[in-house]
């Protein structure tokens, strides 16, 4: 019985009361932007929607769902190439089906359904010397970049850098050698030292070898906008002038640019003050123990890789907006999770709770 009443404080709690704090901000939205008028009716869908998953998917059989994991891969991929196509095109990036008044964005689908193929991949994965752990690294390498070229065509950098995390992280925790991660970061180092080297002294070369687009797109994550930005200027101010319990419904006390998504941290504190800050802080750190108490307590072998994805992803999200509105890191358009509004992130990231929870079930009946 205490294990179930520590299940609902570390879970469920959080993902209610972060529930709660999006809708009331999504409540406030149009009073700085009448367009998004909608956000609070869709927000609500898509967390009844979210909610469902947790409760349906602990009826089915997902063993069942998880031969498959390769065929998900493969029509994610189709869904990726797809858009390119006869997706809407919104700021630039060509990576939403506009289905009515909902959007679609197959990207965040690529995180679940990659996530599972390559726990499936690794945990299949015969490791006994130098040429199997090549063979295993170059295969994930190829899983992993296939959705990249396409997501990078749309263009969707903050996509890649969540495949290629879920990908060294799920490889870190297999059982190869950790001599190739010694390996992959002196490589990394020496490139951004390059890199660096070039972009501050040979700007032109520079372009000439990876092309202009690239180059700012890259330039863009790079580049801290603390004095330029002014939308991180709105966001830091909203944060230092902020009360105790904020302006509240039906007020906004300065506006905020991209306050549904990339700045809803510092939009909830405007609205609903430091206090309400703090609630959100705690609110990520109980999910952040449970999913690593989850982690830990998990035998299985596949179970652990697929957590570790989650975690991974969760945890870097939540470190990098938090940062970004506190104008500690470069605005890269990462959304704060269960908070920010955005139906497609919603519900991958309720689908990724969803499995972990079945799939500990399966491993230990005595967990829940």
């Amino acid at each position: 019985m205490k294990k179930y009443y520590d299940k609902i404080f570390l879970l469920f709690l959080p993902l209610l009361i972060l529930m709660i704090i999006s809708l009331l901000n999504m409540i406030n939205i149009p009073l700085i932007d009448k367009t998004l008028r909608l956000n609070f009716k869709k927000q609500i869908i898509w967390y009844i929607l979210g909610f469902s998953c947790l409760l349906i998917i602990q009826k089915i059989n997902i063993r069942k769902i998880l031969k498959y994991s390769f065929l998900y891969y493969i029509l994610s991929l189709i869904l990726l190439g797809l858009v390119l196509i006869i997706g809407k095109e919104v700021n630039g990036a060509r990576a939403w089906f506009k289905i009515g008044f909902f959007s679609f964005q197959p990207s965040e689908l690529m995180k679940f359904t990659l996530a599972l193929y390559l726990a499936d991949v690794i945990n299949n994965a015969k490791i006994n010397g130098f040429k199997s752990e090549l063979f295993l690294i170059l295969k994930v390498f190829i899983i992993t970049l296939i959705p990249s070229i396409l997501v990078f065509i749309e263009p969707d950098t903050g996509a890649i850098i969540f495949y290629v995390l879920i990908s060294l992280i799920m490889l870190f925790t297999s059982s190869i050698s950790k001599k190739w991660f010694i390996l992959f970061f002196t490589i990394l180092l020496a490139f951004l030292g390059a890199f660096t080297i070039l972009y501050l002294y040979n700007k032109d070369l520079l372009i000439n070898l990876i092309g202009t687009s690239f180059f700012y797109r890259v330039e863009r994550l790079i580049t801290f906008h603390t004095q330029s930005s002014y939308q991180l200027e709105n966001a830091l101010t909203a944060i230092g002038a902020a009360s105790l319990f904020g302006t509240g419904l039906g007020k906004v006390g300065l506006y905020i640019p991209e306050a549904a998504t990339d700045f809803i941290f510092a939009f909830t504190i405007s609205n609903f003050g430091i206090f309400t800050g703090g609630i959100v802080l705690l609110c990520y750190i109980l999910l952040d123990i449970y999913l690593i108490e989850s982690y830990f307590k998990t035998n299985n072998k596949k179970i652990k890789l697929f957590i570790s994805s989650f975690i991974s992803m969760f945890f870097f999200q939540q470190l990098i907006n938090i940062s970004m509105n506190l104008g500690l890191l470069p605005i890269i358009g990462i959304p704060l999770p269960f908070l920010s509004y955005g139906g497609s992130t919603i519900i991958i990231y309720f689908l990724f709770i969803s499995f972990i929870l079945n799939l500990q079930k399966i491993d230990n009946p005595n967990i829940l």
